[in-house]
């Protein structure tokens, strides 16, 4: 194709260059003016002269968070096909299809997809009534949680800074929309009355979601996404629950997103160590030990122990918040010896013959698979 130029007058075109030049000079300056004694001003943190969000690039954050959700983003389709979705592509079926011509007949059946009822009939062979119940009051209390999840970073988006940094959590904000509906499909397929939040959880919940700032990544992806990731890290290896890996996967990536952004980005030392911030976490997070109590007896019908559970859980939060330069009023220690002390005076009274034990040195984590990714994650928790 041959493109024919047509001539203009160079005259005109630098003075509509220059007037450009000048209006581009007074609208900046005055938003940046505006901006400064906290009038308003310019609203997006974008950087357009750079073409990349405000921060810079960060294409680290971009890699171990954008790019690592794409490859290994998963279709419900594929994975729960007995759930009402219908999200893979012609060619991911194709593809699958051409994979299973390939196995032999053993492997066939080893990973032959279930039915809704061969779902349900997983289940109660498997479990009782009172286990399938308590499955899902478990599951439900994530349920909800996902649902505040994709709220909360859905804010955040508007707080982090650098193309990395939105990319990861744009991605976040997809995957929690993807968590909320299958899960919530997931449950439904239970056939069982779902419950509501717990009071406990709503006031958890409730506070994250009016937190202010980069507050929310410690009350999301530290606390909410933590207690998710041991749940499923748990449950994964019960029968029927292992879409639960899935979730496991995703929430891996969810918990180490504050410590590999605030490596980027770090915390001022005053947002990190100021008292009133400190004692505000505290009080954020301290809904979660009534709620352990308060699942107590769910927990214990699929033979968990919930203070082996809570001391794991609590442990690997604490490393996760220190990690991340979220800091409580008193050191990891001195709470992991304080909830040791809380669960053991609770089970002396209400267990014959218990004698002390560390709950906190608990691993609750069951399949090899999910140590490991765990392991990734937490390091030294």
């Amino acid at each position: 194709m041959a493109i024919q130029t047509i001539p203009i007058n160079p005259a005109f075109a630098r003075l509509h260059k220059s007037v450009e030049s000048h209006f581009n000079r007074v609208v900046r300056g005055v938003d940046k003016a505006l901006g400064r004694v906290g009038l308003g001003g310019r609203k997006a943190p974008y950087d357009d002269e750079r073409y990349t969000f405000e921060g810079g690039e960060r294409g680290a954050l971009r890699k171990k968070h954008y790019d690592k959700s794409l490859r290994l983003l998963w279709k419900a389709e594929m994975n729960a096909p007995y759930l009402d979705f219908r999200d893979a592509t012609k060619d991911e079926k194709k593809l699958e299809q051409l994979a299973e011509k390939e196995l032999s007949s053993d492997e066939r059946r080893e990973r032959k997809r279930m039915s809704t009822d061969e779902f349900r009939r997983v289940l109660e062979e498997n479990y009782t009534p009172r286990q399938r119940q308590a499955l899902v009051s478990i599951l439900s209390a994530i349920g909800h949680g996902e649902a505040y999840a994709w709220m909360v970073s859905n804010e955040l988006l508007g707080e982090v800074k650098g193309t990395g940094g939105r990319a990861a959590l744009t991605m976040q904000v997809l995957e929690e929309a993807k968590h909320f509906v299958v899960m919530r499909e997931l449950l439904r397929s239970f056939e069982l009355e779902i419950p509501r939040l717990s009071g406990w959880e709503y006031v958890l919940l409730e506070q994250i979601l009016k937190a202010e700032g980069l507050e929310k990544f410690f009350g999301m992806n530290v606390v909410v996404e933590g207690i998710a990731l041991s749940i499923f890290g748990l449950l994964a290896s019960y029968p029927g629950m292992e879409i639960l890996r899935l979730f496991h996967l995703d929430e891996s990536r969810h918990t180490a997103l504050p410590i590999n952004y605030l490596k980027e980005f770090p915390l001022s030392s005053w947002k990190q160590h100021s008292p009133f911030t400190r004692l505000y976490r505290f009080h954020m997070v301290a809904p979660i030990i009534p709620f352990l109590f308060y699942m107590e007896d769910d927990l214990a019908a699929l033979g968990i122990d919930a203070f082996e559970f809570g001391g794991s859980v609590i442990r690997k939060l604490l490393h996760l918040a220190e990690r991340a330069g979220f800091y409580l009023p008193m050191p990891a220690t001195f709470y992991l010896k304080l909830f040791d002390v809380i669960f053991n005076l609770y089970c002396y009274i209400s267990r014959e013959n218990h004698s002390y034990r560390a709950f906190s040195s608990s691993e609750t984590t069951l399949g090899e698979h999910e140590r490991a990714v765990e392991n990734e994650v937490f390091a030294a928790a």
